[in-house]
Parts: C-alpha cells; structure tokens; sequence
C-alpha cells in the first residue's frame, strides 16, 4: 500500500530528485557519466501515512528507495530500523485511531552533513526510554534508536498542526557514501 500524500523537492514524480538550491550546481559523477549533485543540494520528502500497523512495511520501502535515489545506500539499514521504530511507536502511541496519520520526513541537514528523520504523530506526550524486561515483546524502540543515531530528540509540530515530532540524525561520514 503507499502512503496518502508524499511531498518531495522535486517536479511530481513519486521518487525525489535533487534540484540545485541557489548557488550550486551540478558535479559531474565518474560513474556512467549521469551528473551528481553537490551533498550541499538540499533533499527532502516527506510522507504521510494512515496510523495503521500494516502501513510500515511500505514506510520502509519508501525510506529505503529514496535513500538509495540520493546515494546514501550506506545508510539504508541504520535509518530504515529506527524510522520503523518511530512509526510503531506513533502507531501505537501517538494516534487515537485508524483514522489519524503519521508524517515522515527525510531531510539532509546541515549542508549536507547528516540525514534528519522526523515522525509525526497528534498526540503530545513525549516519548521516553524505558526499560523492558529481557522476556518483554516491545518497549525497545527509543533505546534501539538511542543506538543507531547520532541524536534525537522532541520538538513541537509544524505551526497549525497538533502533536509533536520525534526526530533522529545519522550523520554523513563522507563524500564518497554518496557515490
């Protein structure tokens, strides 16, 4: 099933293509001589999903085919797990029903530097780590996204919206991870 809405920087495609911002411009890849653009190029899409369970699966195809699109295949594994955990816990915390939906976002941040994950959900308590008992089924999440980011953390939505947005960085450990 695919999401609901998907929003990218980009002519209406269904997969996001990078545009130079102002004052960059393309930089010739040695590979099958296609242009590459420069990491400062801002990339960004976002997605919005109903509060269904059965909804991650095509959660993580789109993280992974748009990771993969901007050359970050280095990052596909780390970013796809703690996505799908932050979507799970939006799930079956953040919504009040079928009828609610999450909102993805994937950005490069930082010129470049990192990708920015951000899940929103409309409910506006704050996620917190717990422990779980060794035999416990859930209650790992955050402390799997503890691991896997270089941070993370809460703010409140977007202006107009309820809720709040968890978020998480893996940082871009270099150029070549792009290629």
């Amino acid at each position: 099933m695919s999401p609901s809405t998907t929003t990218a920087l980009a002519p209406s495609t269904d997969r996001p293509r990078a545009e130079p911002t102002a004052g960059q411009r393309a930089v010739p890849c040695q590979r099958g001589g296609r242009p590459m653009m420069s990491v400062d190029t801002c990339r960004l899409f976002r997605a919005e999903f109903p509060a269904l369970a059965d909804r991650a699966s095509a959660l993580r195809r789109m993280v992974t085919g748009h990771l993969r699109e901007w050359r970050l295949g280095a990052l596909v594994d780390s970013a796809v797990l703690a996505t799908n955990e932050l979507f799970a816990n939006a799930v079956e915390h953040g919504s009040s029903g079928p009828a609610d939906t999450v909102t993805i976002t994937v950005s490069l941040q930082n010129r470049g530097h990192e990708l920015r994950v951000e899940v929103a959900d409309g409910s506006p308590v704050v996620p917190r780590i717990r422990e779980a008992a060794p035999t416990a089924e859930s209650g790992r999440g955050l402390a799997i996204v503890d691991g896997l980011a270089g941070d993370w953390g809460t703010e409140p939505p977007d202006p107009g919206r309820v809720g709040k947005k968890v978020w998480f960085t893996l940082p871009l450990e270099s150029v070549e991870s792009l290629s």
